[in-house]
């Protein structure tokens, strides 16, 4: 039976566990969706959600509180200005948890671990020849054509 077991201990050492967490909650502030196992999601996800929790409110007390595990200056400083209020008016629930399958190495559980709201960054396609430049091009080969 699980009784008065408070959390996943996920066979670390309390340094290694409490590095993990650093680690993981930063990485998912910094690219709001990573991979990792379904076990590793579920113990991060209450560190998460609690951070998240302190960042809608900005105080110097919130803040160094967030800084005691999230270490990254800019990751800090994006916690508070864009995540927090961005989860406002939700009392929770800030994360999502989606299922991919078995890991082929070990056939442990691999999931996606995502903010709920998350923004999507458009990546930028190479520079296209402006319409001039296409003209030009077009007239040119017509030109060539022709003689």
């Amino acid at each position: 039976m699980k009784h008065k077991i408070g959390f996943n201990r996920l066979s670390r050492t309390p340094s290694h566990r409490k590095s993990l967490h650093r680690n993981m909650v930063t990485s998912l502030f910094r690219y709001e969706r990573i991979t990792t196992t379904k076990a590793k999601a579920l113990a991060v996800r209450r560190t998460a959600e609690k951070l998240i929790t302190r960042a809608k409110e900005d105080s110097v007390h919130n803040r160094r509180t967030a800084a005691k595990l999230v270490q990254d200056k800019e990751i800090l400083a994006k916690l508070f200005t864009e995540i927090g209020p961005r989860y406002k008016g939700r009392p929770g629930g800030y994360t999502r948890i989606l299922k991919l399958g078995q890991r082929f190495g070990d056939a442990a559980e691999t999931v996606i671990f995502e903010l709920v709201e998350r923004v999507e960054h458009k990546r930028e396609r190479p520079a296209r020849k402006t319409e001039a430049a296409a003209t030009a091009n077009n007239e040119k080969e017509l030109a060539s054509a022709s003689e």
